[in-house]
């Protein structure tokens, strides 16, 4: 399934690749980075990389940008508000805020593919106000509270 998402590259990103999708079956198109000069993060810090690009979603979807695994895996850097969601209706540059778990510097470089934007259709709820709600196996147990009766084989750490 496809659905078409108007772009505008900004000038600071014009040169740069659109997203797109690495291989025939991924979820997420690869952004990159439309910086001026190199940005070096220092363990536990962040940073806002802007991509050069702008997008116009179509209403009842969202883009989700989320971490790329290999950035994670091999140099511990992830985004603060993972997944972020653009709305369909922001206009603005997409950016995003990168951190350094990692125990080295880490930079970022022009063009560099920093993270994962995926497009999604969106549910909004519609509030339906009860005085109770009914009963389930659970009930209120959360944080933990499943899989943790001695003996079961779905325990969870």
């Amino acid at each position: 399934m496809s659905v078409s998402v108007s772009v505008t590259r900004l000038p600071h990103g014009a040169d740069l690749d659109l997203p797109s999708y690495e291989t025939a079956d991924a979820a997420g198109m690869d952004l990159r980075a439309a910086i001026g000069t190199d940005v070096e993060i220092a363990p536990g810090a962040r940073h806002l990389i802007p991509t050069g690009l702008a997008i116009a979603l179509p209403p009842g979807h969202e883009a989700q940008i989320r971490p790329r695994s290999g950035l994670a895996l091999r140099n511990g850097i992830s985004l603060v508000n993972s997944p972020g969601t653009i709305d369909a209706d922001y206009r603005g540059e997409v950016s995003v805020i990168v951190i350094n778990h990692g125990e080295e510097a880490f930079t970022v470089t022009r063009g560099m593919r920093i993270a994962q934007m995926v497009v999604a259709p969106v549910t909004q709820a519609v509030w339906d106000e009860v005085s109770e709600l009914p009963e389930t196996e659970r009930g209120a147990g959360g944080f933990g509270s499943t899989g943790t009766a001695t003996g079961t084989s779905n325990n969870k750490a």
